[in-house]
């Protein structure tokens, strides 16, 4: 696991606060109640992941329209990368599947987060 930047502790806090309606909807709706325990707005390293789920090591990002933007994609992918060699599996997800496929992306990430914990007990 990496250390966090403390500094980063203020804007977590706020990103829990101004949440975006997707997020809401899958962290009061689902993963709030999941039987696993789960975080939201969680520091990694130099990062904070939407939702992060330890005992699995499975972060959730839900993606809105900037995402497909040229810019924030390099972005996108080197921060997967970084949290890839800390052995951490990133699930993404459009703003817009949580919109109109709410149960289906619930049911992936429980199967990813079942599958990972068979795994790791291997």
């Amino acid at each position: 696991m990496y250390n966090y930047d403390k500094n980063l502790v203020p804007r977590a806090r706020e990103l829990r606060t101004n949440a975006t309606k997707q997020e809401k909807h899958l962290w009061y709706d689902f993963l709030n109640t999941y039987p696993i325990r789960c975080h939201r707005q969680k520091i990694i390293g130099e990062y904070i992941v939407d939702f992060y789920c330890p005992q699995a090591k499975i972060i959730v990002e839900l993606d809105g329209m900037h995402h497909t933007e040229k810019d924030r994609a390099e972005y996108d992918a080197v921060r997967t990368e970084f949290l890839a060699s800390g052995g951490y599996l990133v699930m993404r997800f459009s703003n817009d599947m949580v919109d109109r496929q709410f149960a289906s992306v619930c049911e992936r990430i429980d199967q990813v987060i079942q599958e990972r914990l068979t795994q790791m007990q291997r």
